[in-house]
């Protein structure tokens, strides 16, 4: 296996926005070519950690299930607070469109390349699934809409609303300072349309940080839009699994042999988009 590290710099024209300091780093794990003779579909990590900071519980190890299933695999480290909203969405914007262009030389189908997200990486990663035909995201950019076209997306216990049951701490660090517009534009319930790409979710019905509510008002939204979808709520266990096992477990967490199937039936789930969708 070969690791790459890029350190994308992300130009803010037009924006009113301070420049954080440094670069969004983005990680590639690639199996070589020559191990890879058709090309294979790609997965960009977005870890959660409220919008203050990416957690290393929900990057490496995620990556490492996905390339062992034969694709490729990246981890984004977006910029937290205090940059505010959209900083991280250009960044993962910008992760896309490098990753597409690189695609041959990977070995990547362009036309599977999907963003994962894991609680406010979850919001991160539905945001470029709502928004990625918006001319706000990628104009500053210098790309067009094709470019930063995720094909899918795999949710896990996302943050979405940020109204009745939203996790507050990510909306403060997300939209602090702004104007109450960027807290209806954030609340991704109200913004899903056709343009999403199919989806995959799973949650669990006893997360008290961030409700399963939030979950069943992204699914509901993108059935309205018909946009494909498919769902799993788990009966136990908090917030911020990961992959439910040992490996990556919190103190406070125990493996959850149920809760770990999700990583399978993503897998499976991406391999049947091809001929599904």
């Amino acid at each position: 296996m070969e690791l790459i590290k890029i350190n994308l710099e992300i130009p803010y024209k037009k924006m009113d926005l301070s420049v954080p300091e440094g670069a969004a780093q983005l990680v590639c794990y690639l199996q070589q070519p020559q191990n890879m003779p058709v090309p294979r579909p790609a997965v960009i990590i977005c870890p959660g950690g409220a919008y203050c900071h990416t957690s290393p519980r929900e990057s490496e190890s995620i990556a490492m299930q996905y390339l062992a299933a034969g694709m490729q695999a990246f981890v984004l480290y977006y910029h937290c607070a205090p940059a505010v909203f959209p900083c991280a969405l250009f960044e993962l914007a910008k992760s896309i469109s490098i990753v597409r262009s690189y695609a041959a030389e990977w070995n990547i189908d362009p036309n599977q390349i999907l963003v994962a997200g894991f609680s406010a990486g979850g919001h991160l990663a539905a945001s470029i699934g709502c928004f990625w035909n918006q001319e706000f995201v990628y104009e500053p950019l210098g790309l067009v809409a094709e470019n930063i076209c995720p094909n899918g997306n795999i949710l896990g216990y996302p943050v979405i609303t940020s109204g009745e049951f939203a996790h507050r701490g990510s909306f403060d660090a997300l939209c602090n300072g702004l104007d109450k517009k960027y807290l209806a534009l954030t609340s991704l319930e109200n913004q899903a349309g056709t343009q999403n790409p199919p989806t995959f979710i799973w949650h669990t019905n006893e997360d008290r940080a961030v409700p399963v509510e939030n979950s069943f008002l992204y699914v509901a939204a993108l059935r309205r839009a018909k946009v494909p979808v498919e769902f799993h709520m788990y009966a136990h266990g908090g917030h911020g699994l990961s992959l439910a096992n040992e490996e990556t477990k919190s103190d406070k967490d125990q493996a959850l042999p149920k809760v770990q199937s999700w990583m399978e039936l993503s897998i499976i789930w991406i391999k049947d988009l091809k001929n599904k969708y």
